[in-house]
């Protein structure tokens, strides 16, 4: 993309010396200098919009036309009028300018007061969910995606791809393959046509860790971090950012266990008590149960005595039937 930029801004550098040479007979600098700041202008007003929902960019046009077209009719007056018939040009092109300038803006701000029947418009309203590595390296947000729980664009920041691919890149094999499952997650939804999977290339100013830069990027785009990083989503939230936390959806999801019902676990070692061992169910949910410390890698029934809800997940206490 950065290559395409430079030869658009360089044949409009060219495009203006030739007028200079040509009928407007110029100096060759001022036709280049024109040239340079009307492609690199274009350029920049492509940049703002890659930040702009379609909702947004839809309201600024909109605002923009209804503008123009109030400047035309005040164009159409004024040549009516006698006196002001000479200053017609004038008054229409500046007329133009602030009324499409006024239109643009208002109509950006006042996005949210727009309604659209059509539904494929209205999708675009969907706020962006942006990924940070740990979700990205848990998987679980692939399938989550591909059962259309998540509407909307899914955007993966340079940054958060920088740090996935030192995490691959680390001698560490652990840490290896967990940046290489990662990748492979990316690449698996990326493949995926019912999907919008966007890498932002633009990078943050600042020595910030990878944490901080996610709550900026998040506020600059309007976004939503879509992560499983506890203390990720505690600081987006103190900013006022919006977290979707795949644990908590996970959590949500777990079937509901009531005091009295009875189930079957497998201890898998010996608990913090000395008579407790713990088990886990098949959803992750851990089990402690009561006088089952020397059960351990045997199946026991067992009957629930409270369920208590943590921040971290869902922890059942039982006792041997």
């Amino acid at each position: 993309m950065l290559a395409i930029r430079i030869v658009f801004v360089g044949l409009f550098a060219l495009a203006g010396l030739l007028l200079a040479r040509g009928p407007l007979e110029w100096p060759d600098w001022l036709g280049l200098l024109i040239g340079l700041i009307g492609g690199g202008a274009i350029v920049y007003g492509e940049f703002q919009l890659e930040s702009k929902s379609g909702r947004e960019i839809l309201a600024g046009v909109l605002g923009l036309i209804l503008g123009l077209v109030v400047a035309l009719l005040i164009g159409l007056i004024t040549r009516t009028v006698n006196v002001l018939a000479p200053f017609q040009t004038y008054v229409t092109v500046s007329s133009s300018l602030v009324l499409g300038y006024l239109g643009a803006v208002v109509g950006i701000r006042k996005r949210g007061d727009i309604r659209l029947s059509s539904a494929s418009v209205e999708g675009t309203g969907a706020s962006p969910k942006i990924l940070d590595t740990s979700v990205i390296i848990d998987g679980r947000i692939a399938e989550i995606c591909e059962s259309h729980f998540i509407e909307g664009k899914i955007i993966v920041s340079k940054f958060v791809l920088d740090e996935l691919q030192a995490i691959a890149d680390s001698s560490d094999p652990l840490r290896r393959n967990r940046g290489r499952r990662g990748l492979e997650i990316l690449r698996r939804m990326q493949l995926r046509k019912d999907l919008e999977i966007v890498i932002d290339q633009h990078e943050l100013e600042g020595d910030d860790d990878v944490d901080s830069k996610l709550v900026r990027f998040a506020r600059r785009r309007r976004g939503r971090i879509l992560t499983n990083d506890f203390n990720l989503n505690k600081v987006a939230e103190l900013h006022g950012i919006k977290v979707l936390n795949v644990n908590e959806l996970a959590n949500a999801l777990k079937p509901v266990v009531l005091p009295g019902e009875d189930m079957t676990v497998k201890v898998t070692r010996r608990g913090k008590e000395p008579d407790q061992g713990v088990g886990y169910l098949d959803d992750g949910t851990m089990v402690v149960v009561e006088g089952a410390s020397g059960l351990v890698n045997k199946t026991v029934n067992v009957v629930v005595t409270s369920v208590l809800q943590t921040a971290v997940g869902r922890m059942i206490f039982s006792k041997r039937k």
